[in-house]
């Protein structure tokens, strides 16, 4: 190993890895054609608003 580089990088991004990763039980879960069904409605929304006011 040199002595002028920092190897840590990998080392103290571990922890994040470990956490995002986990799954929890209780944890909400929303199926993503759920997400993109209502983004696209609330865009229809928005613009339904813009020609109505």
């Amino acid at each position: 190993m040199s002595s002028g580089q920092n190897s840590g990088g990998l080392m103290s991004s571990a922890g994040l890895v470990r956490y995002f990763d986990s799954e929890d039980r209780n944890a909400i879960t929303v199926d993503p054609k759920t997400v993109m069904v209502f983004c696209v409605l609330f865009g229809v929304f928005i613009q339904i608003l813009n020609v109505v006011v």
